[in-house]
């Protein structure tokens, strides 16, 4: 029985974990919206919380930690500049986890981690998919006449 064992392992050792974690956390300040498994999503959350908290204390100290442990540095600006300014008045909770079925492969349990406030990042996203293959279409079009 693992009564009272904090953390979760993720069927990996130490380094390959950390790794994973960094990359998902970066990738989700970057990307805003991710889809993973559950655990994963869950061991996600208190890291993502830290880094959001650093990013809204803003100083150079902050700044640096934050550095140290995301994987680029296009995501420390993007969390210094745009996505912990959004959350200056909110004291946590910052994620929203939203189970998205199960995967077809090996049926693992997937979810989507998405920062509070993405939703317009995403409608922008969406917008722009949407003109791009509208562009594609009237080339196709073009070609064929």
């Amino acid at each position: 029985m693992r009564h009272k064992v904090a953390g979760w392992k993720l069927g990996r050792n130490t380094s390959h974990r950390r790794s994973l974690l960094r990359n998902l956390v970066t990738s989700l300040i970057v990307e805003e919206r991710i889809e993973t498994t559950v655990p994963k999503a869950k061991a996600l959350r208190p890291l993502v919380e830290k880094m959001i908290t650093l990013g809204k204390r803003g100083d150079l100290s902050a700044r640096r930690q934050a550095g140290a442990y995301l994987m680029t540095k296009e995501a420390v600006t993007r969390l210094f500049d745009t996505v912990a300014p959004r959350f200056g008045d909110r004291e946590g909770g910052y994620l929203r986890i939203i189970r998205a079925g199960w995967r077809k492969g090996d049926g693992a349990d997937t979810a989507f981690v998405e920062l509070l406030g993405s939703e317009k990042v995403q409608e922008e996203k969406r917008e722009k998919r949407a003109a791009d293959h509208a562009q594609g279409e009237d080339k196709v079009k073009d070609e064929k006449e």
